[in-house]
This record gives C-alpha cells, structure tokens and sequence, in this order.
C-alpha cells in the first residue's frame, strides 16, 4: 500500500482490508502502552486540510501523524487563504510544494479528493468529502466490530438512520461486503436511497426488520446541516418512529453491539441509556480510529528506510 491513496472503500480489495486492521492491532497495544511515539514516519511531513467541521477525526489524524514520529500541520478553512477566495486546486498546489508527503482532507464537496490525487503528487486521504465517502471511518468500524465480536464474516449489521446523506454508510457497505458481513438498511423513506442495488444489503422502511436479530447496529447522526426541511415530520417523530432505544435492542441479539461514528444527537437517533449502556461500543470506536489511521499513515507512507 506505499504510496496509495486512500479515497474510497470501493478501491480497496479484501486483502488490503485485511492489511490495515492487522496493523491497527498493533498500532492499538502501542497506544495503550506507556511509550507513544515510534520512528516510522520520522522526517515525513503530514497536513491536515479540513474544509468542515471536525472533532474526531481532525484529532485522531493528527494524533495518529505524531505518534509514528511525523510532523504534522493543520490548516482550519476559517484561518487560511480559502476565506480569501483561494481555489482548492492552489491550495493543494501551495501545500505541495512546501514538501510535505501527505495531505489528509475533509471537504463538503463531493469528489474533491479524487480531485486532489489529480492535481498534487502527496498522498491524499479522505477524511470526509460530501455525503461520498468516508474510508477510515468504514475501516475503524470493522476493526471495532472484529475486535468485539472475533470475526467479521457472517455477521448481520444493521445501519439505521440518515442513510440518503450518509459518506459513512456508502463507505460501510464496500467495506463491509467485501469482509463477508450481511448489511441491513433502515430509515425513513425520504433518507432511504432511491436507487441503490448492491450484493449483500437489504433496505427496509421499518426499523424493526433490520434489527431483528442483528449482531451490530450501526447508528448514523441525522445530519441536519445537509437536508431540507420535510424529510420527516418532526425529530420528535423521528425519534418515535426510527429512535434506537432499550425496547428495540430486545429485537436485537442479546449481545449486539452498538456503534455510533458521532456526533450524537442524543434523544433523535438514539438515547442516552443506549449510548452509555454495556453494549455500547462508541468510546471503543473513538481509540481504535487513532489505531486504524495510524495504520492507514504507516502502510502508505513508511518506506523503511
């Protein structure tokens, strides 16, 4: 994987799949070790260029860049030349030839980091681009699964929610099919794609179905920022109707397993008690993202030398 770019799922082979969470395996017992910081990817340099908003993944990418020795640099949108006017395309240039190896971007329009690969020569990662993809968020939710779970293939996942709006749900499902995992989708129709055919998903209207004796459910945020007014009645509706609580987890196997990629909209698409009960494993999804990214940099950047 030297030298990949990473910008959707659906460029990754099972083998690659398989590469990166047996990295990040070992990538987690370094982060739960005493020493933080490895040698790998000293004398490379990394930047963070995020066009939107960002928490977790902003973080876990630049913490993932310092543990393995890099130096990395992040450029906020708001504090940069974009709020001049600058176009992505010298913004990418500009970077590029400051030397750095690496480009990690979050951007609002779909495509932009394909874009990216095409017009700079670092390697490009997408943390984000529009409702298109979202790789190391597809990756850091198998790699959690796996390690709850033991295995992959065979499970039934259930992904609920925003579907129509969702870079995590596009992405899940490539990678997810690829490992051998049976997908289920639910949501209100007006956030259900409208035309979407893929081996190994089913779509459902009722929430019900999907999670009836799922293995994982995987609860996307209703991402308000990017819908119009209508698609549903009310949140207090959707809540009512879609809202993953302590009634629907009994359809659910007894040890299903509840992830969430965050920001929550706690009483919307799931409650409190959900979020914070034992089957929960959103914290655990927080950690191994810093693991599976930290994989992602040392696979596509570390030349050993």
């Amino acid at each position: 994987m030297l030298g990949k770019n990473v910008t959707a799922m659906k460029n990754f082979s099972a083998e690659e799949i398989r590469l990166v969470l047996n990295t990040a395996r070992k990538m987690k017992q370094i982060i739960r070790g005493g020493e933080k910081k490895l040698p790998n990817l000293r004398g490379k340099a990394i930047v963070n260029l995020f066009y939107e908003p960002s928490t977790r993944t902003r973080t876990s990418f630049e913490l993932a860049g310092k543990y393995l020795g890099a130096d990395v640099v992040s450029i906020n949108s708001g504090t940069s030349s974009i709020v001049k006017g600058e176009s992505l395309r010298d913004t990418l240039r500009t970077i590029e030839a400051m030397g750095v190896d690496a480009i990690v971007m979050r951007h609002k329009a779909e495509g932009a980091a394909d874009f990216a690969t095409q017009v700079v020569k670092p390697v490009i990662i997408n943390a984000g681009d529009g409702a298109h993809a979202h790789p190391s968020q597809a990756l850091l939710d198998l790699f959690t699964i796996e390690q709850h779970k033991g295995r992959l293939a065979g499970l039934k996942v259930a992904i609920v929610g925003d579907i129509l709006h969702s870079r995590v749900a596009r992405s899940d499902v490539y990678a997810m099919t690829k490992m051998g995992i049976e997908v289920h989708f639910a949501g209100p129709k007006t956030l259900l794609p409208r035309f979407f055919e893929f081996d190994g998903v089913t779509i459902h209207e009722d929430i019900e179905t999907a999670i009836e004796n799922a293995d994982v459910i995987n609860v996307l945020r209703i991402q308000l920022e990017r819908q119009q007014a209508g698609l549903f009645p009310s949140t207090r509706e959707y809540a009512r109707v879609f809202g993953i609580n302590d009634d629907r987890l009994r359809l659910a196997k007894d040890d299903v397993l509840i992830l969430h990629p965050g920001p929550q909209n706690k009483g919307l698409e799931i409650s409190s008690n959900v979020t914070y009960c034992e089957r929960s494993a959103i914290h655990d999804q927080v950690q191994n993202g810093v693991a599976v990214r930290m994989a992602l940099l040392d696979l596509t950047l570390n030349t050993g030398v």
